[in-house]
């Protein structure tokens, strides 16, 4: 029978009552030398408290929450042939720990094993470069950070720059200009129909795009970041193969910072083989102005991309699953670009499905399901919008001991790691919402946990925007999530009609909600639909951030006029103070 070791916390310098924040064994858990037993933090740095022997686990004497000092006891082992004498102490090392906790506690940070027969060695890892990947490496190599950037694409960016929000956006700008145009016919000044040279057009937004992942190459250069081209699959929990061009190439690290985003959902039994069915990337790709398009998805996507077709001369076509066009959000804020779009598309079917798309010589025969069910019907092209998946599963994550739920995410804890200690994960592929702002700041704090800082993820709202026409923003609590959640809240929404702003730039659809504390009229979410909504919730963001309440808004002057103005007046609403409406007296 093996004796009872009893492994105790090292001398860790001058760190006394660290947190507990993992404890990586259960009783019963057989482990090697070096095995990592638990993970504990200081105001400083993260360090993990590897086994100085094998055996197996026999008691575990702390639990996640405790603190811990030099002598703390950890667990009792039974120890096999060669295992130290009693009251052993680890020797904290492992990917997490920073060189300046191993300094303090003297000694030098632990080599990774896996480096052997790597090509490159990276104390920091990120495995996809887009907003989130990025953000990450960059951070990471602006702290001391030897840092590898992996990224499929041959460029920087990820999805986002090259074929989703900054492409979009581009193609939006044209089509606003365009419906702005058209809309000047009624106050006299007329264009004319604009000729659209769709190669010309391309090309600009091709333009844009380049100049951004030029501008992130050269920052990947100031920064002295490896860049490395190639699909990354995990082979080790410290190892990485990356198809490249030139042939895999093996990648070791300290620490990986998983950033592999999400890809497009699909509906099994469609023809994908058929190019005029296209998701978001083709759609981008700006091929050619098909006459009649079907938009398979009522959300932000999807109508984004209605935008762009519809201004540039097709025939849209809508059809949604849901009840409401952009189920996440209020219904009131959709009401106005619903009543707008409506007007302008061949029509919008909602409670609906394509049950079946049907290749032609003239086209894709798209046959419907649903409440109202509409006679099948003929298009140019189709767009596939039904939301995106993540692309947890596809990284070989079980090879490093990651855990991967069934639809694809990672979980994550507030520092953004995961089940694994020294392995991080951030943006779409750690869950919902799927937005590149939520990844950036995911990414710092990833880039900050890895090199010694206190911090988390813990912010209290993700904006949302849709850059439709009018636009659509919110954030914090909607009143759906209030009712749902049986919270009390007061709301204020001040109509557009009454901003002379609005007014004079024929606008006036829009409308700005508050939702506020009926006690303390503390601000607890908000809404805007209308032009530029994504850049005035950001005031709104700030408020719920700091704790704001109705009178800190209403107080704050705005300039006039300008739809600035509109998050004011619907305080002011709420504070019963507004002179710009009339407003009855409460009996």
């Amino acid at each position: 029978m093996n004796d009872a070791v009893e492994i105790k916390v090292p001398d860790i310098g001058d760190f006394k009552d660290v947190d507990v924040i993992e404890v990586l064994v259960k009783p019963g858990d057989a482990v090697e030398k070096e095995t990592s037993l638990i993970t504990v933090e200081s105001d400083k740095a993260t360090m993990e408290i590897p086994s100085p022997a094998a055996g197996v686990v026999k008691e575990l004497k702390l639990k996640i929450g405790d603190k811990v000092s030099k002598g703390s006891l950890i667990m009792l082992l039974d120890a096999g042939a060669g295992a130290p004498a009693p009251e052993a102490e680890a020797i904290p090392s492992g990917p997490a720990s920073s060189k300046d906790a191993a300094a303090a506690a003297g000694m030098a940070p632990a080599p990774v094993a896996a480096a052997v027969g790597a090509d490159l060695h990276a104390e920091v890892a990120v495995l996809g470069a887009g907003p989130g990947g990025y953000t990450a490496a960059f951070r990471a190599a602006d702290l001391g950070k030897k840092v590898v950037l992996i990224e499929r694409y041959a460029t920087l960016g990820g999805v986002c720059l090259n074929a989703g929000c900054i492409p979009s956006k581009a193609l939006l700008h044209a089509a606003k200009v365009v419906t702005e145009a058209e809309a000047m016919s009624r106050s006299g000044i007329e264009f004319g129909k604009p000729k659209i040279d769709v190669d010309k057009l391309r090309g600009w937004k091709d333009a844009v795009v380049g100049r951004l992942t030029k501008g992130l190459a050269a920052l990947a250069k100031q920064r002295k970041v490896t860049t490395l081209q190639g699909a990354g699959k995990f082979e080790s929990p410290n190892l990485i193969a990356v198809a490249t061009p030139a042939g895999v190439k093996r990648v070791s690290f300290d620490v990986c910072i998983i950033a592999v985003g999400s890809c497009v959902a699909r509906i099994p039994g469609f023809p994908y083989e058929d190019a005029r069915l296209m998701d978001s990337t083709a759609a981008l790709a700006l091929a050619d102005i098909p006459r009649r398009l079907l938009v398979i998805g009522g959300g932000i996507i999807g109508l984004e991309m209605a935008c762009v077709y519809d201004a540039l001369g097709a025939k849209v076509t809508v059809v949604e699953l849901a009840d409401g066009l952009i189920p996440g959000a209020d219904r009131d804020l959709i009401r106005a670009l619903a009543k707008r779009i409506e007007k302008r598309y061949e029509a919008i079917y909602l409670n609906a499905k394509v049950a079946k798309l049907e290749p032609r010589p003239e086209g894709l025969l798209a046959t419907f399901e649903g409440e109202v069910k509409p006679q099948q019907q003929m298009f140019n092209r189709v767009l596939l919008a039904v939301g995106r998946r993540p692309n947890g599963g596809d990284i070989g994550a079980e090879r490093a001991g990651v855990a991967v739920d069934a639809r694809g995410y990672i979980p994550v804890d507030k520092q953004q790691r995961t089940n694994v200690p020294h392995i991080f994960a951030i943006g779409d592929v750690c869950g919902e919402p799927m937005l590149a702002h939520k990844a950036t700041h995911e990414a710092k704090v990833a880039a900050e946990t890895i090199a010694g800082h206190k911090v988390a993820f813990d912010a209290l709202t993700i904006p949302s925007v849709a850059y439709t026409d009018p636009e659509v923003a919110w954030m914090g609590l909607t009143e759906t999530e209030a009712k749902q959640q049986g919270i009390a809240y007061d709301k204020a929404s001040f109509p557009w009609a009454a901003s002379g702003r609005a007014l004079s730039i024929g606008r006036e659809e829009g409308v700005t909600k508050l939702l506020y504390d009926k006690t303390t009229k503390r601000i607890l979410g908000a809404g805007i639909v209308g032009v530029n909504a994504g850049e005035l919730i950001a005031e709104l963001v700030l408020a719920l951030e700091l704790g704001a309440d109705m009178e800190d808004i209403g107080l704050t002057i705005h300039p006039h006029p300008t739809l600035s103005e509109t998050p004011f007046f619907a305080a002011e609403m709420a504070l019963g103070s507004i002179t710009d409406l009339y407003l009855p007296k409460k009996p």
